[in-house]
């Protein structure tokens, strides 16, 4: 009898010990977005066991998400494994086989990062076939995938002397490693490891810029001279009433307007508008109908409708540019889709419905994603279906819809919110507007960023004369590609010593602005992977990498500087 219970206690400990090495690797990412996927591909490449956590059941972020209009501003930045997706790309639409709904020699690109004859890479895709390239990318590599698994934040990161032991998940499964990785949008195992973050807008004082915290004038000019025309081209026409009963200010508020917009250039813990990147189509076997959401309320359309009975001239002159009949831009991709995108003052944007969102609860978090997920099915009905809608509006809104080949749910609506903005680390290192414009220069480069500083609004108020304005919108152009630093996406040495933050980087909101575009993601999250790789063979904390050696790996890797 003994025998057998000592055989049994023995098997115990051996299944244990089985499962504890199972679960241990030398490198553990946390999040699939694609800085996640770009990382774990490249810890595969330098010879490293890699584990990637994905929350959801589906890699890739925003890239698969919807977002497949590129924004890169100069491609000449965009090296390494981010220039390989996109050239991956384009031999996926080389495949006959791609093309379902359309001829490929009837698509016409023409998003705002086009794709130029002659070129390897392609800059505008699908969903969907961003989700192909990076799993055709992934079964090249040794890298354990795992979905659906959610970090615990509130007990779930085993720190000792300053560095991660282990990260445990709601489900109770444990992950042991010699590095980490966020590459969440959120920043949840940054957070929960106790690393240094903020969250919202810093004041132009704090860190000796002009385009940060509440941007409230039309044009404003950055630090080099360079025009920022905040909310010129993303407001409402003159003279919309913001009032439930026009006129009466007794009647209260339309929903999501503040009375003030705050003092000019000051700080505060608002962020800029999420949304989704909606997939439409007009091709009618593939389209969905916009159907009216079971919560509808006109209440929330109001301003949209308001916004349209207040112009002058002709429909397609009401606004400052565009020449659109609909409040928003719909990029052509390929087989008949698009990335479909906010635009003008009443768009796809829920302006001031997402300040909870970076620090809510998982739960909160999804109450927040459908409030998202119905405000934009409403506004797509209203744009087509409403009496007040004008008519040539309403007709031209009709001829799209959702695709019925793209996401899981059957009403062809995404998952991925456009999470635009939400923690950012503060680390020895905050990447500014002055890094953007070239006035300072970081000597420890690990990958050019290249789109210019843009925030999307903020805000909704009432002006001094009684109507509703959009407040928050930056858009500064115009300059070169600049180098993020290596100490941006580590933090402080006293906080941790084995983690990497290639998305929610040490940034203000400006500067974040110009960095938070999806190939850069990729380019830091292969930069994160080779730091971390280099640091367990040195046997040194991230912040002691010697940084010569990191980048002439970057180099060799096909980074740019």
């Amino acid at each position: 009898m003994f025998k057998k219970l000592m055989n049994l206690f023995l098997l115990m400990v051996l299944t244990v010990m089985v499962n504890a090495q199972s679960n241990s690797y030398d490198i553990v990412i946390y999040g699939g977005t694609s800085a996640g996927v770009a990382a774990a591909i490249q810890s595969s490449r330098m010879g490293k066991s890699v584990l990637l956590i994905e929350p959801s059941n589906r890699i890739g972020g925003l890239t698969t998400g919807g977002l497949g209009q590129t924004d890169i501003g100069n491609k000449i930045a965009i090296g390494g494994i981010s220039r390989e997706f996109y050239e991956n790309i384009k031999k996926y639409y080389d495949r006959p086989s791609s093309w379902k709904w359309q001829k490929k020699s009837e698509y016409k690109d023409g998003g705002q990062t086009r794709t130029e004859s002659g070129e390897a890479s392609m800059w505008t895709f699908e969903p969907s076939a961003a989700l192909t390239v990076y799993k055709e990318m992934m079964a090249k590599e040794k890298i354990d995938l795992v979905y659906n698994e959610r970090l615990n934040r509130s007990s779930g990161v085993d720190k000792i002397n300053g560095r991660i032991q282990s990260i445990a998940m709601e489900s109770g499964k444990v992950y042991r490693g010699k590095m980490f990785m966020d590459a969440t949008y959120e920043g949840d195992l940054m957070a929960a490891a106790g690393v240094s973050y903020t969250v919202g807008r810093e004041s132009n004082e704090e860190y000796g810029e002009t385009l940060n915290g509440v941007q409230a004038n039309m044009i404003n000019r950055s630090l080099t001279g360079l025009v920022s025309r905040n909310a010129y081209n993303h407001n409402f026409v003159q003279g919309v009433d913001p009032y439930v009963v026009k006129g009466d200010e007794s009647s209260g508020l339309l929903p999501n307007i503040n009375e003030k917009p705050g003092l000019e250039g000051a700080g505060d813990k608002k962020i800029q508008a999420y949304c989704f990147r909606m997939c439409l189509t007009d091709h009618p076997e593939n389209r969905i109908p916009f159907e009216k959401p079971g919560n509808y309320d006109e209440i929330n359309y109001e301003l949209l409708i308001r916004n349209y009975e207040a112009r002058k001239g002709d429909i397609r002159d009401m606004y400052s540019y565009g020449n659109s009949l609909l409040p928003w831009i719909n990029s052509p991709m390929p087989n008949r889709k698009t990335d479909t995108n906010n635009k003008f003052g009443f768009s796809t944007d829920y302006i001031g419905r997402n300040y909870e969102y970076p620090e809510a609860s998982y739960e909160e978090r999804e109450k927040i994603v459908e409030e998202h997920r119905n405000y934009q099915k409403g506004l797509m009905w209203t744009l087509a279906n409403h009496p007040r809608i004008p008519k040539e509006v309403r007709d031209e809104a009709s001829r799209w819809g959702t695709t019925k080949d793209e996401f899981e749910s059957p009403d062809g609506w995404q998952q991925q919110l456009y999470i635009r903005e939400a923690r950012r680390m503060i680390s020895d290192y905050v990447m500014t507007q002055r890094n953007c414009e070239a006035l300072v220069i970081c000597n420890d480069a690990i990958g050019l960023a290249a789109y210019g500083m843009d925030s999307h609004n903020v805000q909704r108020y009432v002006d001094a004369n009684g109507y509703v304005q959009n407040e928050g919108n930056v858009e500064a152009h115009g300059f070169k590609p600049y180098p993020i630093s290596y100490k941006s996406i580590v933090p402080k040495k006293q906080e941790c010593e084995n983690l990497l933050v290639p998305v929610c980087v040490s940034s203000t909101h400006i500067a974040f602005g110009s960095i938070r575009m999806e190939p850069v993601f990729m380019v830091l999250g292969q930069s994160a992977a080779t730091a971390a790789a280099m640091a367990i063979d040195g046997h040194c904390a991230v912040q002691d990498l010697p940084y010569m050696g990191l980048k002439n790996q970057l180099k060799k890797d096909g980074q740019r500087f």
